[in-house]
Parts: C-alpha cells; sequence; structure tokens
C-alpha cells in the first residue's frame, strides 16, 4: 500500500477544511468535481476503491494547493491597515489555521481586531472569535472581558466565552453572571442551554452505554454508533447494528470497528458554526458525493440532525401527518434511561442552532500532517464524521477507504435501498483511542 510523503516545510495541517460549500474554504481553485451523484445501497455496496481518483491528493497536486495557499496568506498579511485588510481578515485567519502557516505573523491582527468587534456585524465577529479560540486563547482572553458584555448575538458570545473557557477553567462563576446579565432570556435559546450546561458543569453520570446500543430507536433499520472520547482528541470507532438489531461481524468473527475521528478544527462544542459533531441521535437519508474537495469522490453518507430533517424525514415515514419538533419527539428514540442526560441532546440543541450539513465522509486530506497528535491519524475538518483513506501519491488514485468499508458494511446491514438509517454520536470515557476490545465488551453487555 503506497503512502504519499509529507511534504516539507508545512507544519501539521493541510487542506483542512469544512463540510461547507466549496467557496467558503478552498484557498485555490481544486480538480474540477463530477456531478454530483446519489447511490442507492446496491450500487454503494458494488464500488470498489479502484473506481476512484483525485489528482489533488497526489505529491505535485498536494504541493501546488500549498504553494499558493501560502502565497494567499502572505500577501493578505502585507496589506496595509484599513478596510481592505479588515475584510480580508476572516479569510487570512481561516488559512492560517487550515495550513498551520504564519501564526505568529498573523496574531497582532488577531489581537488588533479583537477590541473593536462590538462594531461589527455577528458574521465577522463569528469569524473573528473562531481564530481567537482555534490558535490563541490564552493571548485573546484578556482582551474578551470587556469585549463579552458588548455582544448582543449569542454565536458570537457564546464563541468568546469558550474561548476564555479554554484559557482559564476558573472563570466559569464570572462568565456565568455576565451571560445572565446580557441574555436574561438564555434559556430560549439553544447556543446559551449549551454553555450555561458548561459553566453549571453538573458532572452527570452517564447512563448504561448497555442501554444506548441496545435501544431501538426506531425498530427495522440499520444504525451506525460512532463511540468517541469526551473531548474528541483521539480516534474513535464506528460500529454498525443492523436492521435485524445485532452489529455486524467480519469474515472472522471480529467485531466491525472503523476507525473514525468527530473533531473539528476549531474545537468549539457542537451547538457552534464549525463545531464538533454532537453527541446524541441523527439520521440517515442517503448517500452522494460531494463538491468539497477535502472530502473527494468517496461517496459519504448523508446524515442530518433534528429540525435539520422534518420529524417525517427523521422518521423515515411518507404517510405520517405533519408534525413540529419537540423535546419529547426527541426523547422517543432514546431509551428510557437516556432521556434525562442532557450532554445527549446535543444533537437536538445543534439542530435548533441551525447546524447542518454533517456528512459522514472520507478524506483527501494526507493524515502525514497530523503525526505526533494526539488524534493521529485522524485528519480534523469542521463538525463531520471522518474515516481515512489511503491515495497513491504518484497518480491520486484510492487505494484503501476506511469509509467506503464503513459505509457499505452499513448498506449491507440494511433493509432499504435508499439507505434510511440513523447516526448516534456518544461519547465514552477512558484515555487514548477507543479500542477494538473496548467495543466488543461495550456490545457483549448490550447483548448484541
Amino acid at each position: 500500500m503506497t503512502r504519499r510523503p509529507l511534504l516539507p516545510s508545512l507544519g501539521l495541517a493541510l487542506l483542512l477544511s469544512a463540510c461547507a460549500p466549496l467557496s467558503q474554504v478552498t484557498p485555490v481553485t481544486p480538480p474540477a468535481p463530477a456531478p454530483e451523484k446519489r447511490y442507492n445501497a446496491a450500487e454503494l455496496q458494488a464500488l470498489q476503491p479502484g473506481d476512484f481518483s483525485w489528482p489533488a491528493t497526489s505529491t505535485d497536486g498536494e504541493r501546488a494547493l500549498r504553494e499558493a495557499a501560502l502565497a494567499d496568506i502572505r500577501a493578505r498579511l502585507a496589506m496595509p491597515a484599513g478596510p481592505a485588510r479588515d475584510g480580508a481578515l476572516p479569510r487570512l485567519f481561516d488559512l492560517v489555521a487550515q495550513y498551520n502557516a504564519e501564526i505568529d505573523a498573523a496574531r497582532p491582527l488577531l489581537l488588533e481586531a479583537l477590541p473593536t468587534l462590538a462594531d461589527r456585524d455577528p458574521e465577522f465577529q463569528r469569524a473573528v472569535l473562531t481564530a481567537a479560540h482555534t490558535l490563541y486563547p490564552s493571548e485573546a482572553a484578556p482582551l474578551l472581558w470587556p469585549l463579552l458584555p458588548q455582544l448582543t448575538a449569542s454565536k458570537p458570545f457564546a464563541i468568546a466565552a469558550y474561548t476564555v473557557l479554554q484559557a482559564d477553567a476558573s472563570a466559569t462563576p464570572r462568565l456565568q453572571a455576565v451571560m445572565e446579565q446580557r441574555f436574561p432570556s438564555w434559556a430560549d435559546d439553544a447556543r446559551l442551554i449549551a454553555l450555561m450546561a458548561r459553566l453549571r458543569d453538573p458532572a452527570l453520570p452517564q447512563p448504561p452505554l448497555a442501554d444506548l446500543l441496545a435501544a431501538p430507536l426506531r425498530p427495522g433499520f440499520a444504525v451506525i454508533y460512532s463511540l468517541q472520547r469526551p473531548g474528541r482528541q483521539a480516534m474513535g470507532l464506528a460500529l454498525v447494528r443492523g436492521a435485524d438489531g445485532r452489529f455486524v461481524r467480519e469474515g472472522a468473527g471480529q467485531l466491525l470497528a472503523v476507525p473514525q475521528l468527530a473533531l473539528a478544527r476549531t474545537g468549539l462544542p457542537g451547538t457552534l458554526t464549525n463545531g464538533n459533531t454532537p453527541q446524541g441521535v441523527f439520521t440517515i437519508v442517503g448517500a452522494g458525493t460531494a463538491t468539497n474537495p477535502n472530502i473527494g469522490p468517496t461517496p459519504y453518507l448523508q446524515s442530518k440532525l433534528p429540525i435539520e430533517a422534518s420529524p417525517a424525514e427523521f422518521e423515515h415515514v411518507e404517510s405520517k401527518p405533519a408534525a413540529d419538533w419537540s423535546a419529547a419527539l426527541y426523547d422517543s428514540f432514546l431509551p428510557p434511561s437516556w432521556q434525562g442526560y442532557s450532554p445527549f441532546k446535543e444533537a437536538w440543541l445543534a439542530g435548533r442552532a441551525g447546524r447542518d450539513e454533517l456528512l459522514i465522509h472520507g478524506t483527501t486530506i494526507n493524515p502525514a500532517y497530523y503525526a505526533g497528535s494526539a488524534y493521529f491519524p485522524g485528519t480534523p475538518q469542521q463538525g463531520c464524521l471522518i474515516a481515512n483513506e489511503d491515495w497513491d501519491a504518484a497518480s491520486g488514485r484510492l487505494l484503501a477507504s476506511r469509509h467506503l468499508r464503513l459505509a457499505q458494511a452499513y448498506a449491507a446491514a440494511g433493509t432499504r435501498a435508499d439507505l434510511a438509517g440513523y447516526l448516534v454520536v456518544v461519547e465514552v470515557p477512558g484515555p487514548g483511542p477507543v479500542t477494538p476490545a473496548e467495543a466488543l465488551a461495550l456490545v457483549t453487555a448490550a447483548g448484541r
């Protein structure tokens, strides 16, 4: 199996990108993607890794993208102070974080921008504060205290608060007081509900995982269970439970367990734009190809959050009368022991907060750039669930795909040609990557 070599002088990150529109995340023109295609279960199962190639995964393709992106970063850094440079800052910080390049050179621009954010629109605030959280939390935190009472939108406020917490965990009482004063109706806002839960830190005991692994959700549908560590700084594992309620085993009888990462580059919570994959229940509504060059040509599985999917779409029923989403409807997918466990409501809150397009997919990002990281060989993006793929360094042809293996196992385990089913993302306490032996013990305890 051919591995792509590590390109020099790039640091840890190359081609990091979001599960977001191509125009928002790609610093240079990528190879023209094939027209988007949808796959049914039989078509998905018939695919082979050799069916796919992506020239930008070759050594020459990576180098060309990197050099163009670094030139873009340096051009933005060289702009004179003024409105034009201000307008270039969100893109600049995105590229700096994306390529882990010129971080020191960009720091003064970020720190200079923070005191002026109260007069900027919420989207500009979001972009700059996300950069502060991702790149400079310790330096930014002292500048955020006077800014917090001036922020009028909940999303920038929450990002600023999480940045302060990242720099100083003891700041919770002061942050709670500021939030309650600034947003007296915080309990009506999904992002602030999640933030308040973090500030109050009730440290609720997790219900038995066996209950969740055995939960019917809706009988007769296949389910992907993604077991992840709190903080997401280690590789998790994806398991498949078939429509018959049994977890999928491979040829020799061992449990199918595919390494998968649910970490976003920002490290923000799942209720915020470009944050980690939220904990909870999603619906799966099919498979297709992406236009995002960092996802590449291997078909993704399309998962949707509550609210993003209507109740009928979430439940995979066509004849059910129209209904509104409610916390009670979300709870109906959970076993009784999990219905009162607030951390598992993150997917419900994320949907209420407007998050969407959190896919289950492969990656064209070279994992060699993350050697030495706690989550290696994962390649973080911005909220999706990602399993690794190996691309040939010379030709850019796909050699092996853990994601395709997972998607095909899910397709084979279901009964629906349209690939309808569910995704459950759950955090499993413990150190280091989630191991196959650990997953097997959990499944055995669930009697599945």
